[in-house]
């Protein structure tokens, strides 16, 4: 029998209003998308209709005057996603939750809970908060260095890993003639004593049958990368070419190899917006209508989040960017490097790396046709594994599922049926044994 032909994931970000500051202002937005269950629901319908493969949610622990609208106003992401468990059958439900300012028990217990409800389709993104004003609302004087909020993040996800294995499959036996509810035999405390956390355990829920959530990850410094190819069983990223998409596929993949793991163990889902039109000029127009609603004060201010919410009003918007030292490396260390470097190398104003930053243009703009050719390539040329959908216009993610998703079955590129109904199973990541189940199968 021949080996199936690879084939792309999908996934698509659930982001209200938008991460664009200033596409609620559209007349096609709803005003209120942010905590507006039905829209939501609607979504999570549409592209499960697709055959996607993950909705996402994301979250964020600080906001100020100056934070997006999105941000100011949303719902939980764990709360979110077991309402959208109740409306849908097979697509992933995967939501951020920060290991920096959360008790690994009770966020075991959490995704545990929404990996049962949802029948096998809860992900995890895992985050360490970039934001510094994060420690205000957690009682904490000041917030973990980059390096330090992932060593506790890797500790706190092997605590995590080890509740989920508290049961193994089949202890709950319930046998009403005997009055026995459980064996014995297959429940295990962790007695965890570490560095930052100490958690007896068992956890008081047992492993949903694609065994533990998914565990997804999103670093890009050097640490981070670490984290994710030893730890991660998928990446979002973001690039804004193929060149670089594609050295980062590489790197992660030899990363992975490094420690053990096989190079598909890790996949990697670049974040894309993608804008389809009927016509070239059609597309163009969509993208003009959101770029024409930013105002230059709304783009510096989007951009300051990146850097602590660093003021940069102050400073002459057409001449080059200004130098603000390492500003930002205990952030968002991996993008506001970017930032300052590309800056730097191309030589750009801050008006100009403001509007780049607050309404990216990206290259995945066209017809539908053009939209697919570009996904093509890049997973072709090996830059990537999936996708993470984004929408950057209103009604994107309908344009993408209607118009583009087509094309991709058409050309054997995409599923036209799921594979399974847990997210494991529609991402071909095996199912993790149970660590107690495997060593008594040694003895």
């Amino acid at each position: 029998m021949s080996k199936p032909r690879k084939q792309l994931r999908f996934g698509a970000m659930l982001h209200g209003v938008g991460g664009n500051p200033a596409l609620w202002r559209h007349p096609d937005i709803l005003s209120d998308a942010s905590v507006n269950f039905e829209l939501y629901k609607s979504w999570v319908r549409k592209a499960e209709a697709g055959k996607l493969d993950l909705v996402f949610v994301a979250d964020g622990l600080y906001i100020n005057e100056k934070s997006i609208p999105h941000f100011q106003n949303r719902f939980e992401p764990i709360s979110l996603l077991s309402a959208l468990a109740s409306v849908s059958t097979h697509i992933g439900l995967v939501g951020t939750l920060s290991t920096s300012y959360s008790e690994p028990f009770t966020v075991a217990r959490q995704f545990g809970s929404l990996d049962v409800l949802s029948g096998g389709r809860a992900g995890w993104n895992v985050v360490t908060s970039p934001l510094e004003g994060s420690a205000l609302n957690y009682g904490k004087k000041e917030h973990p260095e980059h390096d330090l909020r992932y060593r506790i993040a890797t500790e706190y996800l092997e605590v995590t890993r080890g509740l989920w294995d508290s049961w193994e499959d089949g202890a709950f036996v319930r046998d009403k003639a005997s009055g026995v509810f459980f064996d014995p035999a297959k429940v295990h405390a962790l007695n965890h004593e570490g560095e930052f956390f100490s958690v007896k355990g068992p956890l008081n829920i047992a492993r949903s049958k694609q065994g533990r959530p998914v565990i997804f990850q999103a670093g890009a410094s050097e640490v981070g990368k670490n984290y994710a190819a030893k730890e991660a069983d998928a990446i979002f990223a973001g690039h804004e070419n193929i060149e670089d998409a594609i050295a980062f596929y590489q790197d992660i993949k030899a990363r992975a190899v490094s420690f053990g793991r096989s190079a598909d163990d890790v996949l990697i889902f670049p974040g894309i917006g993608p804008i389809v039109g009927a016509t070239e000029e059609e597309a163009e127009r969509k993208y003009q209508e959101v770029a024409n609603l930013m105002t230059i004060e709304t783009a510096l201010n989007y951009l300051g989040r990146f850097f602590e919410h660093h003021d940069f009003s102050q400073y002459p918007l057409d001449e080059p960017f200004p130098d603000i030292g390492d500003l930002g490396r205990n952030s968002f260390q991996s993008g506001t490097d970017k930032i300052k470097r590309d800056a730097k190398e191309r030589n750009l104003t801050l008006r100009q790396v403001a509007l780049q930053a607050a309404t990216p243009r990206g290259n995945f703009i066209g017809t539908p046709e053009k939209v697919a050719d570009r996904i093509e390539e890049w997973f072709v040329r090996g830059a990537v594994d999936g996708f993470m959908i984004a929408e950057a216009v209103p009604n994107g993610l309908a344009d993408f599922v209607d118009h583009v998703v087509p094309i991709l079955q058409e050309r054997g590129l995409f599923r036209t049926e799921y594979e399974s109904d847990t997210l494991r199973g529609n991402l071909g990541l095996a199912i993790p044994e149970n660590r107690y189940a495997r060593e008594k199968a040694k003895i």
